[in-house]
Parts: C-alpha cells; sequence; structure tokens
C-alpha cells in the first residue's frame, strides 16, 4: 500500500492599496493556525476546494498558517515576518516525517512597507529552505494579482480565479489540487511562464462577463484546448492602486511544453490585449446628474454603483457622495451602507426609537467632503454576524462562509435607510441587509460601494444600474495616482506608447 502524501498548506491573503493612508497591522488580520485550517472544509471558501480534493485523493495534509484581511492599505513588514516565522517553523518540523508538496492560498498584490513583492519574496524564501526547495509547489492567486516574474520563477503552478465576481474561487482551489494531484501521481513537472503586457485597467474594467476580459478568457480557454502540454492559462488584469513595478495585466501559463513555445502563446494574449486596451478604460458622471436623469424611481431598486469608495479595493466604505446626492433629492425608500463605528456605537447608546444628531461617514479618506451631520431615528442594532445567503458569493473568496460586520445599527431620516457597520463589510452579499431586518427588494435606490464585485448578488433584483463618480480612493483614472514605483511606459499613464505584444517573464 502507498504511504500518502503528505501536502503542506498554508494561505496569505491582501489586497493592498498603497495609495491609501496609514498602515494594515497584524492585528487587522485574521489568524487561523494548525487544526483551525483543517476545519475550513465547508465553507466555500479556496482552503476548503483543495482540503475536499485533499480528502478525495488520500492526502494527509500538514496544516501549517493562514493569515488574513480585507483590502486596506500598506501592510507593516511585521505581518510578513510573522508569517514566515510561523510557515518556516512547520516546514522545518514536519520536514523530518517528509513532505511530498507545498500548497498555498495568496491573493498576489500583497505590499509591505519594505516589500513590493511580498508573494515572490514568500516563494523565495520558499524555495531556500532545503526541506522544500524540490518539492512542487501550487499556488491559488485572485484574479486581480500582480503577477510578477520573481513569482512565476519560484512556483510550478501559478493559477487565478477566473471569474469577476469571484464566483469561482473554490473553484479555482479545486482545479489548482487537481494539477497537483497529476503532478503527484504521473510524475510531471510543469513550470509557470509569464508575461506581462503594458497595460493598467481600474477594477471595474475587469468584469469578466465584459469586454475586454471576456475575450480574453475565451482566448486562454482556448488555448489550453488546443495544446495538450497547456495544462492552465491564468489573465491577471491586476490591481491597480497598488505601485508596485509590476503592476497591471499578465499573464500565466502553466505548462509542460518549452518555454519559448509558452512564450509565443503568451505573446498572443498580449497582442489580444493591447488591441482591445481602450475597452478596459471607464469614466462615470457625477452622481448627481444620474439623480436628475433617474427621478423619480416608481420601481426598484436602482443601483447607484460607486466604485470610487469600492471596500472590496481597500477603500474605507464610509464614502459620503452618494449619501449626499440621496439628501439632496429627498430620495424616499433609498438605502446606502457607510462602515462607521462610531456613529454605531452613539446610536447603541441613544437606544432603538430614539431621535438622534450623528455625524455619518467622512472620515476614512481625506478626498471626502467629510462627515454630514443628520438627525436620524434609531430603527435596530445588532452584533452584525451574519451567514452567506449564496456560498459562491465573492464574499466566500476572502475567507469563507460566516461574515461579521461588527456591531452595526439601522437608522433612518425621512425616506432613507442607512445601515452603520464596525467592520469594513464588501456589499456582495444580500444576507447583509437581510441579516439587519432590511429586504433590498423593497428599496428605490441603493447605493453600492463597489465595482464588480456586487453583481451577482444584486443584478438578479436590479431594475437598473448606474455606475456613479464620487470622492474617493479607488476612482477608475487610473492617471490621477501618483505612482512613482511602477514599471514605464504603461498605457493609458503613456498615452504615445507603442508595444503590440508585452513584455516577456520568466
Amino acid at each position: 500500500m502507498n504511504q500518502s502524501k503528505r501536502i503542506l498548506l498554508a494561505g496569505l491573503f491582501h489586497e493592498t492599496h498603497t495609495f491609501l493612508e496609514g498602515r494594515t497591522a497584524l492585528a487587522d488580520f485574521a489568524v487561523c493556525r494548525g487544526a483551525e485550517l483543517l476545519a475550513k472544509a465547508g465553507d466555500g471558501s479556496p482552503l476548503a476546494g483543495f482540503l475536499e480534493v485533499a480528502q478525495a485523493a488520500g492526502w494527509a495534509v500538514v496544516p501549517a498558517v493562514d493569515l488574513r484581511a480585507t483590502p486596506s492599505a500598506t501592510v507593516e513588514d511585521a505581518v510578513l515576518d510573522h508569517f514566515w516565522a510561523e510557515f518556516s517553523a512547520v516546514a522545518q518540523r514536519e520536514a523530518a516525517a517528509g513532505l511530498d508538496a507545498v500548497f498555498l492560498v495568496l491573493h498576489g498584490a500583497m505590499v509591505t512597507a519594505g516589500e513590493p513583492d511580498v508573494e515572490g519574496e514568500l516563494l523565495t524564501r520558499l524555495r531556500r529552505l532545503p526541506e522544500l526547495a524540490a518539492l512542487p509547489v501550487f499556488v491559488v492567486l485572485d484574479l486581480h494579482a500582480n503577477v510578477t516574474g520573481r513569482m512565476a520563477a519560484q512556483a510550478n503552478a501559478l493559477v487565478a480565479y477566473r471569474e469577476n465576481p469571484h464566483t469561482d474561487a473554490h473553484a479555482t482551489a479545486v482545479r489548482t489540487a487537481n494539477l497537483l494531484r497529476r503532478t503527484l501521481e504521473t510524475g510531471e513537472v510543469p513550470h509557470t511562464h509569464w508575461r506581462r503586457a503594458p497595460l493598467i485597467w481600474a477594477p471595474p474594467g475587469t468584469g469578466t462577463a465584459q469586454e475586454p476580459m471576456r475575450s480574453l478568457g475565451a482566448q486562454a480557454r482556448a488555448l489550453e484546448r488546443i495544446d495538450p502540454a497547456v495544462w492552465d492559462v491564468s489573465v491577471t488584469p491586476g490591481f491597480s492602486f497598488a505601485d508596485t513595478p509590476e503592476t497591471g495585466l499578465s499573464f500565466c501559463m502553466v505548462t509542460t511544453a518549452p518555454a519559448a513555445e509558452a512564450q509565443a502563446m503568451l505573446a498572443t494574449l498580449c497582442h489580444e490585449a493591447w488591441m482591445r486596451r481602450a475597452e478596459g478604460e471607464i469614466s462615470y458622471p457625477p452622481v448627481n446628474e444620474v439623480l436628475e436623469k433617474i427621478l423619480p424611481v416608481t420601481r426598484g431598486p436602482v443601483l447607484l454603483v460607486e466604485p470610487s469608495d469600492n471596500i472590496g479595493g481597500g477603500a474605507p466604505g464610509d464614502g459620503t457622495g452618494v449619501l449626499r446626492g440621496l439628501l439632496q433629492f429627498d430620495v424616499p425608500q433609498s438605502a446606502v451602507i457607510l462602515n462607521d463605528p462610531a456613529s454605531v456605537a452613539s446610536a447603541v447608546r441613544a437606544g432603538v426609537g430614539a431621535q438622534v444628531t450623528l455625524r455619518l461617514g467622512g472620515r476614512g479618506s481625506a478626498l471626502d467632503a467629510g462627515p454630514v451631520e443628520l438627525a436620524v431615528e434609531v430603527i435596530s442594532h445588532s452584533h452584525g454576524r451574519f451567514e452567506l445567503e449564496d456560498i459562491h458569493s465573492h464574499l466566500a473568496s476572502m475567507g469563507g462562509r460566516n461574515v461579521d460586520m461588527g456591531a452595526c445599527a439601522v437608522v433612518r431620516h425621512r425616506g432613507i435607510t442607512i445601515l452603520l457597520t464596525s467592520k469594513k463589510t464588501p456589499p456582495f452579499d444580500l444576507g447583509q441587509w437581510r441579516s439587519q431586518g432590511i429586504e433590498p427588494r423593497d428599496m428605490r435606490v441603493i447605493g453600492v460601494k463597489a465595482a464588480v464585485a456586487h453583481r451577482r448578488a444584486y443584478d438578479p433584483i436590479t431594475v437598473e444600474s448606474h455606475f456613479v463618480d464620487t470622492p474617493g480612493p479607488c476612482s477608475s483614472n487610473v492617471g490621477s495616482f501618483s505612482f512613482r514605483h511602477l514599471r514605464r511606459p504603461v498605457w493609458p499613464l503613456d498615452r504615445g506608447l507603442d508595444c503590440p505584444e508585452g513584455r516577456a517573464g520568466a
């Protein structure tokens, strides 16, 4: 009887918005160790996807550590140091009993104060450990990873989500784990080849149901079908709010084909992306202009989507742009969510039914006009925990089925309902509203702080959807950011660029 394969499992997950003020500390990360990772089975997360394949394959999973936090500002170096200390200790201890492979769930766009390529640094350190140097290393990445040549050189497989919204995070982990199973059972060892296109698209331009991502994804799948040596092709448009040398669009191919053949195929993808570059550039009208056109709303919900305060992109989620518009036009049966722990505390102190004046939102970004002072009625308050209605929600890719918004309060001003949270919670699941006694279908207008990932939840109930421009740190105008470290030239920052193929990578 063959001895079961022993697979070292770990995760480090953060999408870093380097243009935000402040720092993300270790205390901001949820930490799971050892058996806590194994308990992720069945929760819809990428970790759960790996665990399903491991069980089916009869592998012995060696759990190390998993750190993850909501997208936010540049991370303190201590977070990477802490992760590495725990991970390397487990790896060196367990190597005595033998390890057969390493499986990592990473994001791909994590930046610390001293390291712009956290995932590349982690994989480099991993390969320097004698116990892990020659093992197969398979990695799951977010679709918005800023992949680097260093990452590709150190991993046998970099495999990214294919959908945005990220409804396939769990499925991607299953797919990646099955590729590892192929390696362990056949002895075939693939390598990752990478090529960067000199393009940056803001998150709203990277939805996979629309161009240019729809065609790029289709072309990637065609390459997999044509050549059996191609195991997987990932299209990673990157995370535009990170000022790093390799920020932007790139492609990864997991293959046993020769490097020259892989690069030639990747070059075709880069050329296709270049020809479609303008399709990923997005701009939106001001919120008041949109409201003037759509009011009065007789049937809803109608969405006002503000990517500039996209919580899933790291924004503070307390921007007042849409709220100010709703107040100016006195929109009935409307609703917004603000992340505002101070106002939650004030509402809880006042009690249900109380009339109280709160200074709402406007503290998280200097770009915002500041707090809105408003007389409101306290409707309810709660602990803010809920279970996803949709196990395939984008939120599941970030932390599994169970969500904690922190202490919450619902307040109302005339016809405007405001859900206040204490923890930034991306609006990717309707359970967020219903857990607080609010039925989103009953609303005529809803403000949504997102870019693309809200669509799976909201599109089925939405009559109309309008993207609006409001002040905030996740602007879709990438030219408004002062990049200092980005490798140039890059379109659209450098409009005169003529580069139809992109740059070859590892």
